[in-house]
């Protein structure tokens, strides 16, 4: 396809396939000289190699970057630049300023993933034309510094509180399949998910509660309320706040949840190969597809994207059942998630500052990327390495998470130490968002029964309604014992008084 694309006369050449014959010395020179105020790589390589045409074709999606190929031909002229051994790539920064580019193997994938990551080059953006006026209505996001090598609690707290007050609420009620779907995956996160102690308590008490119920139906709205801890137990809490660090996007719609989703997904593989214990006496059984099958159920019943999840559906029925070992299952999610990133890549829910390439890229891991006949390909042994590193629990950090919950003591709040990290506070009612606000007061007018059963921990409406009648009875007789005795006292004063002489 390359020979067929280079030998095009410049008549026929498809109008977005760029020159791929190599450039003379002397054009080096010139480019050296003459730069343009963007980046231009040249690729030193020899005649019968192909990295530098296809990194060429790699980067015609990206803005701010030109590359360009030369022979190895002139060894006067490379050891004039430097150049040692090729493929080598040269590049001329917008300042002016040029010279070789270190990478830890000189592959395709490394080049380009180099050059992919240089500053302001972005993927060509495919959004929609903005009108004026909404440009300027456009909202404005201050952009968070983060390190790709690191997890961010925020992110993921955000994406919880996400699925469990915004997707869930789609279901006014859960039944059936949908309770089980449920009530497994909460399991998991229970279990399984490395978080704060009062994210940790939360899940773990909306996890007993939702195995202790003897009903088959609950409404939204119990669980919502158990989330918002309106039962006011002591250290479970769990943001309202959205904020993303690692899941940022350039553009408030872009990238946030569905990056959190993921991130939550491969944690809890990763967690559940390094402590299969943690599912014992769950239900679950031990069983190495169990992680993947909550999730799996998860997509299918409660991802807001329909689209995505028959697609998510569509693999695991092809290939789930042959997951036999836990690293596996680790090992499944990865490529899936490498296969959905093919298969969203240039759409217009790709972010340009992150677009969507296989991952980890080579900087991130270089040894888990390799050449096999001239093609790139993955060491998975490395990758399911790193994978178990990137997604373990000490590879989270707590920087912007939101403050804990204060503990209740004598009617006064008192603010619990957040280690000194995360930032923000508990708001009054008053001050919660718009969407928070109406959460409360759709709360408001809950039915009496699903009100009942959920205060009540799995009492009926009945139940209740006895125990109120108990409650009303037995302060009449306390009250009616209370005047029989006091009008006896009376009496007997009476009868028993002797007046002084």
């Amino acid at each position: 396809m390359i020979d067929f694309l280079q030998n095009h006369t410049d008549r026929n050449r498809p109008p977005a396939c760029p020159a791929l014959d190599p450039i003379r010395p002397s054009d080096v020179l010139s480019l050296i000289d003459h730069h343009d105020g963007h980046y231009m790589a040249i690729l030193f390589e020899s005649n019968s190699s192909y990295v530098g045409r296809e990194v060429i074709l790699d980067l015609i999606p990206y803005e701010n970057v030109v590359v360009k190929r030369a022979l190895d031909a002139d060894a006067a002229f490379l050891e004039k630049l430097g150049v040692s051994s090729v493929p080598s790539c040269y590049l001329i920064y917008p300042n002016g300023s040029h010279g070789l580019i270190d990478v830890a193997k000189p592959l395709r994938s490394f080049f380009s993933s180099y050059l992919k990551s240089l500053p302001d080059v972005r993927k060509k953006s495919l959004s929609l034309p903005v009108k004026p006026h909404e440009e300027e209505n456009s909202e404005v996001v201050a952009w968070r510094e983060f390190d790709r090598w690191k997890l961010y609690t925020a992110d993921l707290e955000s994406g919880l509180h996400y699925l469990l007050r915004v997707e869930l609420a789609a279901h006014r009620s859960l039944a059936g399949a949908e309770l089980k779907t449920l009530k497994d995956f909460v399991t998991v996160l229970a279990k399984l998910l490395p978080s704060r102690p009062p994210v940790r308590k939360l899940l773990e008490t909306l996890r007993e509660w939702l195995a202790s119920l003897p009903l088959d139906r609950i409404p939204y709205r119990a669980v919502l309320d158990l989330v918002n801890n309106k039962m006011r137990i002591s250290g479970i809490f769990l943001t309202s706040h959205i904020k993303w660090i690692g899941c940022q996007g350039s553009r408030p719609e872009l990238r946030g949840y569905t990056c959190s989703l993921w991130q939550l997904f491969h944690i809890l593989t990763v967690e559940a190969g390094m402590h299969p214990e943690a599912l014992a006496d769950t239900g679950l059984g031990d069983a190495p597809q169990a992680v993947l099958q909550a999730i799996r159920g998860y997509v299918r019943t409660f991802f807001g994207c329909r689209e995505c999840g028959e697609h998510f559906e569509e693999m695991a029925r092809e290939s789930m059942a042959a997951v036999e070992t836990p690293d596996q299952a680790v090992l499944w999610l990865w490529r899936k998630h490498n296969l959905v990133n093919s298969r969203l890549a240039g759409q217009l829910s790709e972010d340009p500052k992150f677009p969507k390439v296989p991952w980890p890229t080579p900087d991130l891991c270089p040894a888990c990327h390799e050449e096999t006949n001239g093609l790139d390909s993955w060491d998975e042994g490395q990758v399911l390495l790193f994978l178990r590193r990137h997604y373990c629990a000490g590879n989270l950090v707590h920087t912007g998470a939101a403050a804990l919950a204060p503990e209740r003591a004598g009617g006064r709040a008192s603010p619990e130490r957040p280690g000194g990290q995360g930032a923000g506070s508990l708001r009054p009612p008053s001050a919660l968002p718009p969407r928070a606000r109406l959460s409360d007061e759709l709360h408001l007018g809950l039915d009496r029964e699903a009100a009942g059963t959920f205060l009540g921990m799995g009492f009926s409406s009945l139940d209740m309604s006895l125990c109120v009648v108990l409650y009303v009875a037995s302060s009449l007789f306390l009250m009616v014992m209370f005047f029989f005795f006091r009008v006896r006292s009376r009496r007997w004063k009476v009868r028993h008084h002797h007046p002084s002489v």
